[in-house]
């Protein structure tokens, strides 16, 4: 039961909280029923001893605590509920100052709750928004790429080019001594992608298929400690050129790689419109990123530095179990990155608060524009849910609690307001050295070469 409620500190809250003494008895028979199993005094069998020996042979507070255990939950839920405070972290410095069966529990505690925040000049931010426009060059990329991963590798019989693949044996020798690490069989390397110690690719290049030869090289300062700085000869036999075909741009190959078009000219607009929706999302997500960021800095308002600690360890915990799933332990990850716990959290705070406050600014200003969701926008979100996970809507119901799904839609709901209210700025381009005059025939010969 709620005794009192006041306001003692910012953002701190002080109950008085009592439980009778009916209540309190009947915890401490609960207490009693689940401890006397392990209980045993002298004349009686164990786990037979009545309350009242128990109470006599060790003092009549023997399940003070536990039964105290048992209706804190529910009496300190309902006292904040009948104070109407929303509390962001567990009750602090608990002070019972009464404890007996006679008179059950008074009781004092300190609540932190959530902060009272300002959010100013929320509507109309100015925000730089990218180009979402894809050119001909942007097509001719992405075309080059299909070429690149439809591409197959064949036998070249000549001289090893740089960009070749070369199929090769190797030993390495230092001062005529072979050393670990230093040998390979049917090694694939790619000439001129740098895999190897400088100058060793290079050799390479010039040989063809059957060729055995001497690679001199120079190990760098920077290479392992016992092999930095010296000399080295490899032994290299060459067993194979190998060189990436291209497959030709025409209309076979728009039909092999995408069944939905018969020609070049339509694989070509339908990468232009794929690549189109793709930019546009990048570009909105920027945008709307920038907003909030926006939005974050408005943000006026004490806030309880608890709120940004109970962000950080979710923020770690979540991490933490996502690098679990990858078998790999946190601690583990850290120690390849150079780092320990403590620095770890420090790099993550600064998104935590800008979590917290973007939370609290969504709350208030959901609030201040009556943004609500409904009861069927929830339903709806729910639906869609089931038929993402192939489930029948009331299977979701009991996996899903119907509030919390209303709270993210007024969340999402509230962010589209903002960004419908803010300004999109474009970015200026930079000026060309010279004007060029553009002939009508000179912009048509751009857009079939756009087409094409």
């Amino acid at each position: 039961m709620l005794k009192a409620a006041n306001k003692t500190e910012t953002n701190v809250y002080t109950l008085e909280v009592s439980v009778s003494a009916e209540d309190f008895n009947a915890a401490i028979i609960k207490a009693y029923n689940k401890q006397k199993n392990k209980i045993q005094l002298p004349g009686f069998r164990k786990g037979k001893a009545p309350l009242s020996m128990i109470e006599k042979y060790y003092g009549e507070g023997v399940f003070y605590e536990d039964a105290l255990d048992i209706v804190y939950p529910t009496v300190v839920g309902d006292a904040i509920k009948e104070a109407g405070i929303e509390p962001v972290a567990a009750p602090y410095d608990l002070d019972v100052t009464t404890i007996d069966k006679k008179s059950g529990v008074e009781m004092t505690m300190k609540i932190t709750v959530k902060p009272e925040i300002e959010v100013k000049d929320y509507k109309g931010i100015e925000a730089e928004k990218g180009d979402a426009t894809v050119t001909a060059d942007d097509v001719k990329k992405e075309l080059a790429s299909m070429q690149e991963r439809n591409g197959r590798v064949v036998t070249a019989d000549r001289k090893a080019k740089k960009n070749d693949i070369a199929v090769i044996d190797f030993e390495g020798f230092v001062d005529g001594v072979a050393f670990d690490g230093g040998k390979g069989e049917n090694y694939e390397l790619t000439l001129g992608s740098g895999q190897f110690i400088p100058g060793f690719e290079d050799q390479v290049i010039g040989h063809k298929a059957e060729d055995e030869f001497d690679v001199n090289v120079t190990f760098p300062t920077e290479y392992a400690e016992e092999l930095a700085g010296k000399d080295a000869t490899f032994k290299v036999v060459l067993h194979e050129v190998k060189v990436k075909e291209l497959p030709a741009l025409d209309d076979e190959f728009a039909k092999d790689v995408d069944s939905e078009v018969e020609t070049l000219a339509e694989l070509k607009k339908k990468i232009k419109a794929d690549l189109s929706d793709k930019k546009k999302e990048e570009v909105d997500k920027d945008y709307e990123s920038k907003i909030l960021e926006a939005v974050v800095e408005k943000v006026e308002g004490e806030i309880p530095e608890v709120m940004f600690d109970n962000k950080l360890e979710d923020d770690v915990k979540d991490y933490e179990n996502r690098l679990a799933q990858q078998g790999i332990p946190l601690d583990t990850y850290l120690q390849y990155m150079g780092m320990d716990r403590d620095k770890f959290k420090e790099s993550m705070r600064a998104n935590a608060v800008k979590q917290v406050k973007l939370q609290l600014a969504v709350e208030k200003i959901a609030a201040l524009e009556n943004i609500e969701a409904s009861d069927e926008d929830a339903e709806a979100e729910l639906q869609k849910m089931a038929d993402m996970y192939q489930m029948e809507l009331e299977q979701i119901k009991k996996y899903v609690n119907l509030d919390d799904v209303k709270k993210d839609l007024v969340g999402q709901k509230t962010v589209e307001f903002l960004v419908a209210q803010s300004k999109p700025v474009t970015a200026e381009k930079p000026k060309k050295a010279a004007a060029k005059k553009t002939t009508k025939k000179a912009e048509e010969a751009e857009d079939t070469e756009a087409a094409e």
